[in-house]
């Protein structure tokens, strides 16, 4: 990764508001989606990784091909299959019939963001070949780990576990997202939009006519990281996070309940989510803000009260409704 300029790291301000025109880029090819485009932002300044889950065709692959083409990184993108092999996408060694040696061909997955599409169509142990690279950042073939590139962000797409052709996610991968955000369908009138631009010549496999251009690069985005890691916590915020995980711990509804490494992943977002809305500490708005998408995929519930109706975003805004707010 490039360093980050001295005009660019003086102005932490000039890096947030590169960022923020993501949002612009993103939306000349993607309507609505509001909460989901912040998610990936965020993910963005949290060296994290981002899973998006919603039924098929709500622009799920449309807005990380957006957010690709508003920054100025490598992409690639991993079509998800029952037949997919791990080897085809961390790499794999192949001989070479000239020097008779085995070199290294490196997977798709070296890369900074790797659009892994539909993923839980795949078997587990295709999945998990992603661990080791969303977690170390590095992947190790014949026993020799070999770095990714920097910044390295997954963003994966997949549809409802009950459609058909689909694996669940195994509970280790899931929590190596940083973000779980889904995608609903368009309200009435964003629907009507997305026809009107299709009807005026519109093409989504055409993100550059549509007019989305790179706002933002490297220098911008490490910029942004280190003036997120000067954002301030206090005490009392740390003990909020806290007690709202370990509340999840302890509710009748649920058989698992938010790790440590969870609660981390609400205070990383929430100082990231802090810092885009122009402040340099955290605040309990802040903390209720990401709750949900940090931990809705961190939760698992008990069947009985998956068959009453009870879901992970109606258990975590109990839990956030009842934990006491510091002041």
């Amino acid at each position: 990764m490039s360093a980050p300029t001295p005009e660019t790291a003086d102005h932490p301000d000039r890096a947030r508001t590169s960022l923020e025109a993501l949002r612009t880029e993103i939306a000349k090819a993607v309507v609505g989606q509001d909460p989901a485009v912040t998610g990936l932002v965020v993910a963005l300044l949290c060296r994290g990784h981002v899973l998006l889950e919603g039924v098929p065709g709500v622009a799920k692959t449309l807005l990380v091909r957006a957010l690709a083409a508003s920054l100025e990184l490598d992409t690639k993108r991993v079509q998800f299959t029952p037949d997919l092999m791990p080897s085809d996408v961390t790499g794999s060694l192949v001989y070479d019939t000239r020097t008779s040696e085995f070199s290294f061909q490196q997977g798709p997955v070296f890369t900074n963001l790797l659009l892994a599409d539909e993923i839980n169509r795949t078997p587990p142990k295709t999945q998990s070949s992603l661990l080791e690279a969303m977690e170390e950042r590095q992947v190790t073939v014949d026993g020799t780990p070999r770095a990714l590139p920097e910044p390295f962000l997954v963003a994966a797409t997949q549809n409802p576990v009950e459609y058909e052709g689909t694996y669940p996610l195994p509970e280790a991968q899931l929590d190596r997202f940083l973000l779980k955000l889904t995608v609903p369908l368009p309200t009435r009138d964003d629907e009507i939009s997305v026809l009107t631009r299709h009807a005026a010549g519109f093409d989504p496999r055409d993100l550059t006519a549509a007019g989305v251009r790179p706002v933002a690069g490297p220098e911008d985005l490490e910029a942004a990281r280190n003036a997120v890691a000067k954002t301030s916590v206090s005490a009392e915020i740390a003990g909020y996070v806290v007690d709202i995980c370990r509340a999840t711990r302890e509710s009748p509804s649920l058989t698992l309940g938010v790790s440590p490494r969870g609660a981390t992943a609400l205070l990383s977002t929430a100082r990231a989510w802090a810092w885009l809305t122009g402040r340099d500490y955290v605040i309990p708005d802040d903390v209720k803000a990401l709750a949900l998408p940090t931990l809705r995929h961190r939760i698992q519930l008990r069947p009985e009260a998956e068959m009453e109706g009870v879901t992970p975003d109606s258990v975590i805004t109990a839990i956030l409704a009842h934990v006491p707010v510091p002041r």
